[in-house]
């Protein structure tokens, strides 16, 4: 044991250490680095007010000795994973943050109540970077790169989650990290545990669309270039579709209507009725009719399943089918061209067809402008669309960029559309004639991840390739109840479409004929010129031979182009009049394709004239054969009607001059022909059919003497054919026939001839 002498020596060596150092700095390890510092270097910090136990002695019975804490923090290499340690060292960082390591003060309860002090090192401040703050990460500032009306906070929000989305769990984290780091005032640590939705939801919170720029940014610093260039690329085609959208919005958003013979704009919306698109085609022609029961023409087992635009190409049809070509069929006049200004609509204002990433409408009207040219499909898109010059060639191959090309009217392509011996043309971005470009269009091979819509004249797919898979419907035009929503949307005072609606009601073959929305347009067209002119109190025309007139000419002119001469024209009426008379007398109303090339009539009047169409029909199971009939009855009773009155007018011959009784073949020579003769031999003709079949031929043929009538039908007229007693003597020969009364039953269709005839 050590005596008091040797204990006081112990004790009086320890009260000299604890003059130089605390017992605190010698468990810490920094009690020589503190001792060898100058005095001037080292400041004693004021003492705590918790700490301050003042000078009586401690109490230590009841001390509790517990193991030494870790470190208060650690720093932030620590806390990221190794593998982006690695990546990132102090040198090549552009922004580095360390934590520095908080000291422990020493412990309270020393030897000494001054050991409680603890000496700081100061800081030198160089003169030249004097700054009251740490420096901060340099934030990431917007550009005008994105600045867009396409730019939307939906649009932002799925580029980035998508973007995102495709990256490695590695690469989302470094990422996330490089947030933080290039955002602290936005992000912090616990963006690691955010999930993409939350993410990118926080990203729009704090920096709203100039999110792209500072996700393509933060993409590029961790290397993810690609990823970077593909949403850069996402960005420019969202332009390119924002553009191409008000284009077609405003190309297709209004229609022209014809008011009193000046030309009206009014929204598409405003007057588009719903049309009925059957799933099924070859179903001929209507065959609604006001005196006769007329069988079938068709040999569909099965009514066709109602379909509407959206229908076309649909997400499932995209996904899961191989067709890439859609056949929209239906006869003139029947609203195809309304359907795709319809579907072009709907998506140019993102209401359908949301797959698609753009749509350019190719009307074969302006693809004439290309013909004797050699030009490539990506400069014929560019020439008609500006808005595509900023897409790639890329765009146009690649899977996930779906381009819908719609060829509308290919019937009115004049050239031979060749798909055995035309050149294949698979790169959009090479020259090549016009017709090479359409044949391989059609092909299929142009592009290959593209879709195609192609609408014509039912003309048994000639169109299309023998070996390629396409679906089809036909446009039938309106139903009964978009027949009146159509007259009540062209007007736009109520009383009007009242008014008009009642008059076709009241004649069941103009109610009938309303199915082509054509054909509502012709009587839109008139009757609101009658009303400008006399007021909606005025009675409307009652003559239906005045509006076939009009379609006749709407349908055989207009759509035959200009270059077609009158005489043309005129021998076109009159071939097609013939056949239509000789079908009528025989109670047909269709005819094979190899009876009716025995009629000396091309197959060009056919295919161009609008007034006919084909289709196919199937008398044995593995037999096709096709089949000709005009697009409704009574326009085959029309045209029978014109061919009897032009043959009279022009050529001085009554068709019906070999039925007269009692009368010699060579009448014509020695008696110069009367007028009423042939009205004579029409209305006996007419009422000796029992069945009716020529009731609305007699109609049309009466109408043919008006003036209003003749007035349209001059460019086909030689010679002068309004003689001012003809009217006059016509009605008094049909009255003669009422009152004879030999046929009372048939009283009702020469009382309807009266009123074609305007008496």
């Amino acid at each position: 044991m050590m005596d008091v002498s040797e204990m006081e020596g112990v004790v009086e060596t320890m009260s000299m250490e604890s003059d130089s150092s605390s017992i605190g700095d010698a468990v810490s390890g920094r009690g020589q680095q503190g001792a060898s510092r100058d005095d001037d270097e080292l400041y004693i910090p004021e003492r705590r007010p918790s700490l301050d136990l003042g000078q009586s002695p401690m109490d230590t019975i009841h001390w509790f000795f517990m193991d030494r804490a870790q470190s208060p923090a650690q720093s932030y290499k620590s806390m990221t994973s190794d593998g982006f340690v690695e990546m990132y060292d102090d040198s090549e960082s552009p922004t580095r943050i360390q934590l520095a390591r908080t000291d422990s003060y020493s412990s309270c309860y020393s030897w000494d109540s001054d050991d409680c002090e603890k000496r700081i090192l100061k800081v030198k401040i160089k003169e030249e970077t004097v700054s009251e703050h740490p420096d901060t990460p340099e934030e990431i500032q917007d550009s005008n790169e994105f600045k867009h009306p396409s730019v939307t906070v939906k649009f932002t929000f799925e580029a980035i989650s998508n973007t995102l989305g495709k990256l490695s769990e590695r690469a989302l984290t470094k990422f996330k990290t490089m947030l933080c780091t290039r955002c602290p005032r936005s992000f912090h640590a616990d963006v690691q545990y955010m999930d993409m939705v939350n993410l990118v939801d926080r990203l729009l919170e704090c920096h709203s669309l100039a999110s792209l720029n500072v996700t393509v940014t933060i993409l590029e610093e961790i290397g993810e270039k690609k990823m970077a260039a593909d949403i850069r690329n996402v960005c420019v085609r969202n332009e390119v579709r924002y553009d191409l959208s008000e284009t077609l919005k405003r190309e297709y958003g209004e229609m022209c209507v014809n008011m009193d013979g000046r030309e009206e704009r009014r929204p598409f919306d405003d007057i588009y009725a719903n049309l009925y698109i059957s799933s099924t085609c070859d179903n001929g022609p209507n065959i609604e009719h006001e005196v006769m029961t007329i069988e079938k023409l068709d040999s569909n087992q099965e009514p066709g399943k109602p379909l509407s635009t959206e229908d076309i190409f649909t997400t499932k049809t995209i996904e899961w089918s191989s067709k890439k070509l859609m056949l929209m069929t239906g006869v003139a006049g029947s609203g195809k061209s309304m359907a795709v200004r319809r579907l072009i609509l709907d998506w140019a204002k993102g209401q359908s067809h949301h797959d698609v990433s753009f749509i350019f409408p190719l009307s074969l009207k302006e693809l004439k402008q290309f013909e004797g040219s050699t030009i490539s499909l990506l400069e014929i898109i560019q020439t008609l669309y500006p808005e595509a010059k900023k897409l790639r060639n890329g765009d146009f191959r690649c899977e996930d960029c779906k381009i819908m090309f719609i060829l509308d009217g290919i019937d009115e392509y004049n050239e031979v559309l060749d798909f055995y011996n035309t050149t294949l043309l698979s790169d959009p971005t090479s020259p090549a004639t016009l017709n090479i470009i359409v044949v391989n269009l059609l092909r299929g091979r142009l592009v290959h991840h593209g879709l195609l819509l192609v609408t014509s004249r039912p003309q048994v797919r000639s169109c299309i390739p023998w070996d390629t898979h396409y679906d089809e419907m036909e446009v039938r035009g309106f139903c009964d109840p978009y027949k009146d929503e159509y007259f009540n949307r062209r007007f736009k005072d109520p009383d009007q479409a009242a008014q008009v609606l009642a008059y076709i009601n009241s004649v069941t073959t103009l109610r009938i004929m309303c199915h082509l929305p054509l054909f509502c347009s012709l009587i839109a067209d008139e009757y609101d010129c009658v009303f400008r002119k006399q007021g909606t109190r005025t009675e409307l025309p009652r003559s239906i031979t005045y509006m076939y007139t009009k379609l006749m000419l709407e349908l055989a002119q207009r759509r035959r182009g200009p270059e077609c001469s009158s005489d043309k024209k005129r021998d076109l009426l009159m071939n097609l009049g013939k056949m239509a008379l000789e079908m009528l007398e025989q109670h047909k109303f269709k005819v094979a394709m190899y009876d009716w090339k025995n009629t000396e009539m091309e197959e060009e009047a056919v295919n161009n004239s609008g007034l006919c169409m084909e289709y196919l029909t199937k008398p044995l199971i593995l037999f096709d054969e096709k089949m000709l009939s005009f697009i409704h009855p009574t326009v085959q009773e029309y045209m029978a009607a014109l061919y009897a009155f032009l043959s009279f007018t022009n050529e001085g011959k009554n068709i019906f001059e070999e039925q007269l009784k009692g009368k010699g073949k060579f009448r014509g020579i020695f008696k110069v022909p009367k007028v009423t003769d042939l009205y004579k031999a029409a209305v006996d003709r007419s009422l000796s059919c029992a069945d009716g079949k020529l009731d609305i031929f007699l109609r049309f043929l009466c109408g043919m003497a008006c003036r209003t009538n003749l007035e349209l039908l001059q460019p086909f007229l030689t010679s002068s054919a309004h003689q001012s007693s003809v009217v006059e003597d016509v009605a008094a020969l049909i009255r003669k026939r009422m009152r004879e009364k030999r046929f009372p039953g048939r009283n009702d269709n020469l009382q309807r001839c009266l009123a074609e005839l305007g008496v």
